[in-house]
């Protein structure tokens, strides 16, 4: 029977861009690092938390690169596991959301690769707290959905039902939207969603960039071409998003 690498790989979320929102255990996890293998939106402070005897690669991947980078990442894990090397795999917000995580524990596993996965403060999360949007609110929201809008370009079927999304929850939460913002919302509006339900565009999230607009269903998409707004972004749709006129405690950049 094949013996499992004596390496172990760490799958670290970062946060959601604030490098103050690292959880201890990534921090800690670094700093004993042989080998980090970071993603794109992994800011700059915390990459000089990583010390400097530690070999620091990009594996990062942007929206149009080839599906096979994955395929890069996963032999770098194997190529430093059977090393005997600690690597962390560190990865912008959380690890499994959105993130690539459990499809990269998967094939550690099936590789027979110790691992361990941190959880980090998902930038769906992180972004509206510092817009000083309550996703769930006692009188306004009492559900909330995370969905991406930029699903896997080799599924023949899109997964996300938005027509159904429409009227099926309070606050729904896109991540990785901003090109499909247009089509989106004219799917909700198909699917029974008011035409006049606030939705916010928060732009690098918790960080000092940080730029919000707001608007509705219908007039967000053009709204969004006006003010140049660019990923990352992440957007909030639902009553809960007019909360931030009240609550918001972190003024725009």
């Amino acid at each position: 029977m094949e013996q499992t690498m004596t390496g172990k790989v760490y799958l670290v979320g970062a946060g959601p861009g604030d490098s103050k929102l690292i959880t201890l255990r990534a921090v800690e996890l670094l700093q004993k690092a042989d080998v980090v293998l970071y993603d794109r939106l992994v800011s700059k402070k915390i990459i000089s938390m990583i010390p400097k005897n530690a070999q620091k690669i990009y594996v990062g991947r942007a929206v149009g690169d080839d599906t096979t980078h994955q395929n890069n990442t996963n032999d770098l894990m194997i190529k430093f596991a059977k090393s005997k090397k600690n690597i962390v795999r560190l990865k912008g917000g959380d690890p499994i959301i959105f993130g690539r995580g459990g499809e990269e524990a998967e094939f550690l596993k099936e590789n027979k690769v110790k691992y361990e996965i941190v959880p980090g403060i998902t930038s769906g999360i992180g972004s509206a707290t510092y817009a000083g949007i309550p996703l769930t609110h006692r009188k306004h929201a009492s559900s909330v959905v995370f969905v991406t809008g930029h699903e896997d370009p080799e599924k023949k079927n899109e997964s996300v039902k938005w027509k159904r999304l429409a009227k099926s929850v309070d606050t729904i939460v896109i991540m990785m939207g901003l090109s499909r913002l247009d089509v989106i919302c004219k799917q909700l509006v198909a699917g029974g969603l008011d035409k006049q339900t606030p939705v916010a565009v928060i732009q690098n999230g918790t960080t000092p960039k940080q730029k919000m607009i707001i608007g509705t269903v219908s007039n967000i998409a053009k709204l969004v071409k006006a003010n140049k707004i660019t990923p990352p972004t992440n957007i909030i749709i639902g009553k809960v998003v007019d909360l931030s006129q009240v609550i918001g405690w972190r003024k725009n950049a």
